[in-house]
Protein backbone atom coordinates (compact mmCIF):
# COMPACT_ATOMS: atom_id res chain seq x y z
CA UNK A 1 0.00 0.00 0.00
CA UNK A 2 2.75 2.48 0.95
CA UNK A 3 4.62 1.76 -2.28
CA UNK A 4 1.51 2.67 -4.28
CA UNK A 5 1.72 6.22 -2.93
CA UNK A 6 5.11 7.01 -4.41
CA UNK A 7 6.21 4.37 -6.93
CA UNK A 8 4.73 5.76 -10.13
CA UNK A 9 7.24 3.73 -12.16
CA UNK A 10 5.66 0.47 -11.01
CA UNK A 11 2.02 0.26 -12.13
CA UNK A 12 -0.45 2.86 -10.83
CA UNK A 13 -0.57 5.22 -7.86
CA UNK A 14 -3.52 6.32 -5.75
CA UNK A 15 -3.45 9.62 -7.63
CA UNK A 16 -3.85 7.90 -10.99
CA UNK A 17 -6.57 5.63 -9.65
CA UNK A 18 -8.39 8.65 -8.22
CA UNK A 19 -8.13 10.55 -11.52
CA UNK A 20 -9.46 7.58 -13.47
CA UNK A 21 -12.36 7.27 -11.02
CA UNK A 22 -13.08 11.02 -11.00
CA UNK A 23 -13.09 11.25 -14.81
CA UNK A 24 -15.33 8.18 -15.06
CA UNK A 25 -12.72 6.43 -17.16
CA UNK A 26 -13.70 3.10 -18.62
CA UNK A 27 -11.35 0.23 -19.37
CA UNK A 28 -11.02 -0.02 -23.15
CA UNK A 29 -8.64 -2.94 -23.36
CA UNK A 30 -5.45 -4.69 -22.36
CA UNK A 31 -2.39 -5.48 -24.47
CA UNK A 32 -0.30 -8.67 -24.51
CA UNK A 33 2.02 -7.28 -21.80
CA UNK A 34 -0.83 -6.63 -19.38
CA UNK A 35 -0.90 -2.82 -19.80
CA UNK A 36 -4.43 -1.46 -19.36
CA UNK A 37 -5.89 1.34 -21.47
CA UNK A 38 -8.61 3.76 -20.33
CA UNK A 39 -10.72 6.50 -21.88
CA UNK A 40 -12.71 9.16 -20.03
CA UNK A 41 -16.50 9.16 -20.22
CA UNK A 42 -17.07 12.80 -21.19
CA UNK A 43 -14.79 14.61 -23.71
CA UNK A 44 -12.60 17.28 -22.12
CA UNK A 45 -9.80 17.89 -24.64
CA UNK A 46 -10.09 20.40 -27.49
CA UNK A 47 -10.01 18.80 -30.91
CA UNK A 48 -10.37 19.74 -34.56
CA UNK A 49 -13.95 18.42 -34.61
CA UNK A 50 -15.10 19.60 -31.19
CA UNK A 51 -14.00 17.78 -28.06
CA UNK A 52 -11.89 14.64 -27.64
CA UNK A 53 -11.72 12.12 -24.82
CA UNK A 54 -8.57 11.90 -22.71
CA UNK A 55 -6.85 8.48 -22.84
CA UNK A 56 -4.49 6.78 -20.38
CA UNK A 57 -2.27 3.73 -20.11
CA UNK A 58 -1.64 2.04 -16.77
CA UNK A 59 1.50 -0.06 -17.11
CA UNK A 60 1.74 -3.58 -15.82
CA UNK A 61 5.10 -3.40 -14.09
CA UNK A 62 7.71 -0.81 -14.97
CA UNK A 63 6.34 2.37 -16.59
CA UNK A 64 8.34 2.53 -19.81
CA UNK A 65 6.72 4.23 -22.81
CA UNK A 66 8.46 1.95 -25.31
CA UNK A 67 6.43 -0.95 -23.89
CA UNK A 68 3.28 0.39 -25.59
CA UNK A 69 2.69 -1.53 -28.86
CA UNK A 70 2.21 0.52 -32.07
CA UNK A 71 -1.53 -0.07 -32.36
CA UNK A 72 -2.20 1.12 -28.80
CA UNK A 73 0.24 4.02 -29.25
CA UNK A 74 -1.79 5.20 -32.23
CA UNK A 75 -5.00 4.97 -30.22
CA UNK A 76 -3.51 6.84 -27.21
CA UNK A 77 -2.44 9.72 -29.47
CA UNK A 78 -5.77 9.87 -31.33
CA UNK A 79 -4.22 8.66 -34.59
CA UNK A 80 -6.81 5.85 -34.60
CA UNK A 81 -10.32 6.59 -33.42
CA UNK A 82 -11.17 2.97 -32.64
CA UNK A 83 -9.22 1.00 -30.05
CA UNK A 84 -7.27 -2.09 -31.22
CA UNK A 85 -9.82 -4.25 -29.40
CA UNK A 86 -12.50 -2.93 -31.79
CA UNK A 87 -10.48 -2.40 -34.99
CA UNK A 88 -7.13 -4.24 -34.81
CA UNK A 89 -4.36 -3.23 -37.18
CA UNK A 90 -3.73 -5.64 -40.02
CA UNK A 91 -0.39 -7.33 -39.57
CA UNK A 92 1.82 -7.64 -42.63
CA UNK A 93 4.17 -10.58 -43.22
CA UNK A 94 7.32 -8.44 -43.08
CA UNK A 95 6.50 -6.82 -39.70
CA UNK A 96 8.37 -8.02 -36.64
CA UNK A 97 6.99 -8.35 -33.12
CA UNK A 98 7.10 -5.18 -31.03
CA UNK A 99 10.08 -4.97 -28.66
CA UNK A 100 10.49 -2.40 -25.92
CA UNK A 101 13.64 -0.30 -25.62
CA UNK A 102 16.31 -2.53 -24.07
CA UNK A 103 18.91 0.19 -23.49
CA UNK A 104 20.49 -0.16 -20.05
CA UNK A 105 19.40 -3.77 -19.61
CA UNK A 106 21.35 -7.00 -20.07
CA UNK A 107 19.40 -7.52 -23.31
CA UNK A 108 20.69 -4.28 -24.86
CA UNK A 109 22.38 -4.42 -28.25
CA UNK A 110 26.18 -4.33 -28.03
CA UNK A 111 27.82 -4.26 -31.48
CA UNK A 112 30.98 -6.12 -32.28
CA UNK A 113 33.92 -4.20 -30.77
CA UNK A 114 31.85 -2.55 -28.04
CA UNK A 115 33.59 -2.27 -24.68
CA UNK A 116 30.33 -3.13 -22.93
CA UNK A 117 29.86 -6.34 -24.91
CA UNK A 118 29.54 -9.38 -22.61
CA UNK A 119 32.86 -11.20 -22.57
CA UNK A 120 34.76 -8.11 -23.67
CA UNK A 121 35.19 -6.55 -27.09
CA UNK A 122 35.58 -8.91 -30.03
CA UNK A 123 38.24 -8.55 -32.68
CA UNK A 124 37.06 -6.02 -35.23
CA UNK A 125 38.12 -6.03 -38.84
CA UNK A 126 41.10 -3.76 -39.16
CA UNK A 127 39.80 -2.07 -42.31
CA UNK A 128 39.77 1.46 -40.92
CA UNK A 129 42.32 3.84 -42.33
CA UNK A 130 42.62 7.26 -40.73
CA UNK A 131 42.63 10.20 -43.09
CA UNK A 132 45.72 12.39 -43.05
CA UNK A 133 46.05 15.55 -45.11
CA UNK A 134 48.68 15.66 -47.80
CA UNK A 135 51.71 17.60 -46.69
CA UNK A 136 52.24 20.71 -48.79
Amino acid sequence: MFSQLFTWWNSTTFGTSFTLWRKGARLVGTDEQGNRYFEEKEPSLPGSDGKRRRRWVVYHGVAEASRVPPDWHGWLHHTFEEAPTVAPLTRRAFEKDHLPNMTGTPLAYHPKGSLSRPGGPADVNDDYEAWTPESA
